[in-house]
């Protein structure tokens, strides 16, 4: 028996457990609340991908109406003979099967497998086991449309009936579609929950619910808590209710759950713990609930929210780490990162060190609330995590990661000798120097995503994203030079956005991508949300929204942009082209072959984003900048040189890094104060050395240190691990 179980419902990733459970259950931990948690989404994922499952699937299923589900239903029996093969492949259990997979005779094809003649060309760069991947990936694809065809409508892999929580203004459909019938993925779940709920016998269920797409299964499972366990209590917390319940009215809601939080859980889910083991106790933090057949939203305890570092490590255990999938949708490595491997996820700072962006819900406690953690005790919860897990692999999930932070952090990871590897979401800003994104590549860094937004100066000035255009391609110039791959996220149709600027943007992508400096991109539509500064302000920026009574869901926000353009029109045109320059094809393209609609020329110089890399680095550096040294100590070799009868002692410092080695010779007394500073300015060292300094120790024995400075030896040190922070 636990005293709480912690659910995701279906769905979210195949690949890596959504971490809001393990945040919870590690907090609970510390307060010696026992809990269970469960992926839902997962194990039933692994229910229909079996021999089982898919002969129940092709048992139930309607009459095909396509001549694509009919191939599937026909070859239904290669379907069943190889499924469980290929799901023990992508959950990393039969690697040897790659071979076969790739020699094109052992997976049944259906249409997903078409557009392989467009990306054949990229698997000999991703290796077998990728290649292998993709192809296993577009297998469950077609399968995938053949449930959503002939089984399910409302099937996805990451989502689920996600149509029924968008925009839900009221709770009328949702409510309705309760009523019916359960439909296959309903009873696969309910009976995995019930299995769950037989084991743990818990007081109180806490599900998680992080987006739309995973609302309905949330409600459907409450609602079988409610008719077979009516004793136990039900709550809702996550990121949707953080952001689209806000408003709740309708009264319905609490025939399936007996509360539902708000922003951070921790605290909210304590007391209602104490409220269900103390029948007397009525202390509640940011709860909705039901009161004299009324929605009541209570706030009335007095205890402060917890600091982040007293929320304890997460805790991933009671998932199924054995049973996540690694899948790879097309042949990008750095969009894959979303979708490959297992990740351990780790937040560096609660809510946006920034929070200025006019499209963000800036006012929610999320976004709003900034509270950094120290980089030791992140450090700690890395190593606690891989000591749980077995995995090595971080995905710090921040809103955007401080610059300054994940300086700390990196330089916690080499101090520690810690082999790790970590990506993180940013904003593209001038901290991020050369020098810093080669300290946090050595630490283990292999990629970042980050929002460029709309490429175009006006509209980042009114976003107030705080960038340029210039100084983004310099950005992310640092970081492809460091080796380390770059997301950017991409958006259109912004208010008071121009078909001009639309073009233009898609000009200045089309540049980065050539230069090399971006790796993957997605564009996404702007979607006005009722916390953001463009929501709660419309008439600022243009917008006439519209307005609905809200009783239940209230985030995104139907309105008509004042400049009377369609800009759905544009989406097509600018997936199909960033898809191509993902693969590194199609630069060459005029703009127009994208669309099938007339578009006016870009504005944009051909060589702009080239210019902008172009442009030379000052050679000044601030007295206050730390030294590090990330290399090995060298070898020396002492020797002397002769020149018309004068002769001198030289010293020679070679130094090895991975790859190579180098050689730097100076005259003895400098190659000494050198080799001092070296082991000062070693990174595994916790005081650091600042350039005033080592300038004020060499001018005592020598001259002119700026000259030393940039002299050839020590830019020769500097591609060899010397940097400043």
């Amino acid at each position: 028996m636990k005293d709480l179980l912690l659910i995701t419902p279906p769905f979210t990733q195949l690949n890596t457990p959504y971490p809001a459970t393990a945040y919870l259950k590690g907090f609970l931990n510390t307060k010696g609340i026992s809990a269970f948690q469960s992926d839902l989404g997962i194990e039933v994922i692994a229910a229909i991908f079996s021999k089982k499952g898919l002969t129940e699937v092709f048992q139930i299923c309607d009459q095909p109406q396509t001549l694509n589900s009919e191939r599937i239903f026909v070859l239904q029996a290669d379907y069943i003979q190889t499924i469980e093969a290929v799901m023990d492949f992508l959950q990393g259990k039969n690697q040897t099967l790659a071979r076969q997979i790739c020699s094109g005779n052992f997976l049944p094809q259906a249409s997903r497998f078409e557009q392989l003649d467009d990306m054949e060309w990229a698997f000999g760069s991703m290796g077998m086991q990728d290649k292998a991947k993709h192809l296993a990936t577009l297998y469950l694809e077609d399968l995938s449309d053949f449930i959503v065809e002939c089984v399910d409508e409302n099937f996805g892999f990451s989502r689920y009936a996600e149509r029924l929580g968008r925009s839900a203004n009221t709770f009328d459909e949702l409510y309705d579609y309760l009523q019916n019938d359960f439909t296959y993925i309903d009873q696969i779940t309910l009976q995995i929950l019930e299995s769950k709920l037989q084991i743990v016998q818990p007081k109180l269920v806490c599900f998680s619910v992080p987006f739309p797409g995973n609302l309905y299964s949330a409600f459907r499972c409450a609602q079988y808590i409610k008719k077979h366990h009516p004793k136990v209590k039900v709550a809702m917390g996550g990121g949707f209710p953080n952001t689209e319940l806000r408003e709740l009215k309708d009264k319905r809601v609490f025939e399936f759950f007996d509360f539902i939080t708000l922003d951070d859980g921790e605290l909210p889910v304590e007391l209602l713990y104490s409220n269900i083991a103390n029948p007397n106790s009525n202390e509640f933090k940011r709860t909705f609930l039901l009161e004299n057949n009324s929605v009541v939203y209570c706030n009335n305890s007095s205890k402060p929210d917890y600091k982040q570092s007293q929320v304890g490590t997460p805790d991933y255990s009671d998932l199924l780490l054995d049973q996540y999938i690694s899948v790879i949708e097309i042949a990008n490595p750095m969009h894959s990162l979303w979708s490959d491997g297992r990740w351990n996820k780790l937040t560096m700072a609660h809510g946006c060190y920034w929070g200025k962006c006019t499209f963000c819900d800036i006012s929610l406690d999320y976004i709003k609330v900034y509270e950094p953690i120290a980089a030791k005790l992140l450090v700690d919860r890395m190593e606690e995590l891989v000591a749980q897990t077995g995995e090595t692999g971080f995905h710090f999930v921040d809103e955007a990661a401080p610059p300054a932070l994940m300086r700390e952090l990196a330089l916690e990871i080499l101090r520690r000798k810690l082999s790790v590897t970590w990506w993180t979401n940013i904003r593209f800003e001038k901290s991020f120097t050369q020098d810093l994104c080669e300290l946090i590549k050595a630490s283990g860094c292999i990629a970042v995503s980050g929002g460029l937004e709309v490429a175009s100066d006006r509209l980042l000035q009114l976003i107030q994203k705080g960038v340029t255009v210039a100084q983004v391609a310099q950005v992310t110039r640092n970081f492809t030079e460091s080796g380390i791959m770059v997301h950017a996220y991409l958006m259109y149709g912004y208010p008071t956005q121009t078909v001009q600027e639309t073009v233009d943007s898609l000009e200045m992508v089309r540049q980065l991508f050539e230069a090399g400096v971006l790796q993957s991109g997605f564009w996404h539509q702007f979607a006005m949300t009722a916390h953001s500064p463009v929501g709660m302000e419309p008439d600022a920026f243009g917008v006439i929204p519209q307005v609905n009574d809200i009783t239940f869901a209230h985030n995104d926000i139907l309105f008509k942009d004042k400049t009377g353009i369609n800009h759905d029109k544009f989406s097509f045109g600018l997936k199909k082209s960033l898809f191509n320059y993902m693969h590194g094809i199609c630069f060459d393209y005029d703009l127009q072959e994208w669309f099938d609609f007339k578009i006016p020329s870009t504005t944009i110089a051909p060589d702009f984003i080239v210019n902008c890399l172009n442009q030379e680095t000052a050679l000044n550096v601030k007295p206050s900048s730390k030294i590090v040294w990330l290399g090995n100590n060298p070898s020396v070799e002492i020797f002397q040189k002769s020149k018309k009868g004068i002769t001198w002692e030289m010293m020679k410092l070679v130094i090895h890094n991975k790859q190579d080695q180098c050689e730097i010779v100076l005259d003895k007394l400098k190659g000494e104060w050198l080799l001092h500073q070296l082991c000062l300015w070693s990174v595994h060292n916790t005081s650091y050395t600042t350039i005033g300094q080592a300038k004020s120790d060499f001018e005592t024995q020598f001259e002119d240190f700026e000259l030393f400075w940039f002299s050839k030896p020590v830019l020769k040190l500097k591609e060899y691990g010397l940097i400043m922070l």
